[in-house]
C-alpha cells in the first residue's frame, strides 16, 4: 500500500470520527497545534459554480481526502458549487492537485495562490460546511439569469480601465476590505459591511454611470461572478469583472512586469487578515487616528472580539483591547461576564465594523 493510500485510509477514519465526535479543543488549543506544525504550506483559494447533486456526499469526499493530506481551511459546498479558502502542506501539494483534478466537479479548476504567507498559519482547522449558497448574496437566483455574467478583465485590461477617465472602477468588497487597499480611482461603498447589503444598493449607487464602462473587482473573483450578472440584469450592459480578483491580478502584474495600480493591502478572510500588494499604507490607526497603519487585530475581549486597525504602539498600550471599557469588562469575574455577553450579543452586537462616509472615489 503506497503512502497516499495509507493517508487516505487514515483520512476516512478521521472523517468518520469528525462527523460523530465534536472536536472539544478550544480555539486557542487548535491555533497552538497549527502553529506547532512548522511544515511549509501553500495558501490558496478557488471556486466554481457547478451542479453538485449531493452536497453532503461531496463534503464527505472532500473531508476524507483533504484531512488525509493534513489540509486546513474553510470550504463551503452547495448545490450551486464550491467556494474554498485553504492551505496545503507543500510536501503533499502534488497529491492534493492530482486528487482535485480527478474529481469531475473540480477538474481544471483554477487556483489562486496567496501572494504571501503570514507569520502564523492561514488556517488552524479544516472546516467543510454545506450551505444553501457558496456566497451569501441575498439574491433570488430564479429572478434573473445568473449565467449572464460580464466578460473577464485581465490585469493589463484592468490597468487600462484604471487610467481611462470614461471608465468606472467599483469595489465589490466590504468597507473594512477597501479601507486597507483598493485600486486607484475606485469607487468604494464605505458604509457596507456585508456583500448582501452592497448588492442591493449597487445598481442605485451606479445608476448615473449606467452608460459607461464599468469594471468591478473583489478578492478572488467569486463575488463578481454573481454581481456582474446582477448589474447586467439591472441595465448595465457594459460591465466587466477582474478575473481571479486582486489575488490573481497581483500574480499577473509580477509575472508580466505590469504597473501595479492597486494601492495598499488585500484583506483576506483567514488568520493572516491581509497580504501586501503594494508597499503603500493607506489606512490609519483607529485608536490614535494619526499613524498610518493597515494591520487588523481582534479585540482580546472575547465578548467584543471586534476587528480594528491598530498601530503597534496603540495595541501594546491597550494590551490588545479595542477600548478602555473592553479592558475593564474583561477583568470581571466569569459569572459577571456571562450575562453581559448574553445581553451584548442579543441586543447590541451589530456587524457595523467601521462607520465611514457613504461613498468615496479615490484618487
Amino acid at each position: 500500500m503506497n503512502t497516499l493510500a495509507i493517508r487516505l485510509f487514515c483520512g476516512i477514519i478521521f472523517a468518520m470520527n469528525t462527523t460523530s465526535v465534536k472536536d472539544l479543543r478550544s480555539r486557542e488549543e487548535k491555533r497552538r497545534a497549527a502553529a506547532a506544525d512548522t511544515r511549509p504550506r501553500t495558501t490558496l483559494s478557488f471556486y466554481r459554480y457547478v451542479k453538485i447533486a449531493d452536497p453532503k456526499e461531496f463534503r464527505e469526499r472532500l473531508l476524507t481526502a483533504w484531512s488525509a493530506l493534513d489540509c486546513l481551511g474553510r470550504i463551503y459546498v452547495a448545490t450551486e458549487g464550491i467556494n474554498a479558502q485553504m492551505n496545503v502542506p507543500k510536501m503533499y501539494w502534488d497529491q492534493f492537485d492530482t486528487w482535485v483534478q480527478q474529481q469531475p466537479e473540480l477538474n481544471a479548476i483554477p487556483y489562486k495562490i496567496a501572494v504571501e504567507e503570514g507569520e502564523v498559519p492561514s488556517f488552524f482547522k479544516l472546516t467543510i460546511k454545506v450551505r444553501p449558497k457558496i456566497v451569501a448574496d441575498g439574491l433570488d437566483d430564479g429572478a434573473f439569469d445568473v449565467t449572464n455574467t460580464g466578460e473577464y478583465l485581465t490585469a493589463a485590461q484592468m490597468n487600462e480601465y484604471v487610467t481611462d477617465p470614461e471608465a468606472i472602477i467599483f469595489d465589490m468588497r466590504n468597507n473594512y476590505e477597501s479601507e486597507v487597499g483598493h485600486f486607484e480611482g475606485a469607487v468604494t461603498p464605505d458604509d457596507f459591511v456585508t456583500f448582501r447589503d452592497e448588492l442591493k444598493r449597487t445598481p442605485e449607487l451606479l445608476k448615473e454611470h449606467k452608460d459607461k464602462k464599468v469594471a468591478i473587482y473583489c478578492t478572488g473573483g467569486i463575488r463578481c461572478e454573481k454581481a456582474s450578472a446582477w448589474l447586467k440584469h439591472n441595465g448595465f450592459e457594459n460591465v466587466r469583472h477582474l478575473k481571479g480578483g486582486i489575488i490573481d491580478y497581483a500574480r499577473q502584474v509580477e509575472e508580466q512586469g505590469l504597473p501595479n495600480k492597486f494601492r495598499g493591502k488585500n484583506f483576506v478572510f483567514d488568520e493572516r487578515l491581509g497580504e501586501r500588494i503594494s508597499d503603500e499604507v493607506i489606512a490609519t490607526c483607529h485608536i490614535c487616528k494619526k499613524k498610518k497603519c493597515d494591520t487588523h487585530h481582534h479585540c482580546v475581549n472575547q465578548i467584543c472580539h471586534a476587528m480594528f486597525i491598530g498601530c503597534e504602539d496603540c495595541v501594546q498600550k491597550r494590551d490588545g483591547y479595542c477600548s478602555w471599557s473592553c479592558a475593564q469588562i474583561d477583568k470581571l469575574p466569569r459569572s459577571f461576564k456571562k450575562p453581559i455577553a448574553r445581553w451584548y450579543n442579543q441586543l447590541i452586537r451589530k456587524r457595523q465594523t467601521f462607520t465611514k462616509t457613504p461613498l468615496h472615489i479615490h484618487n
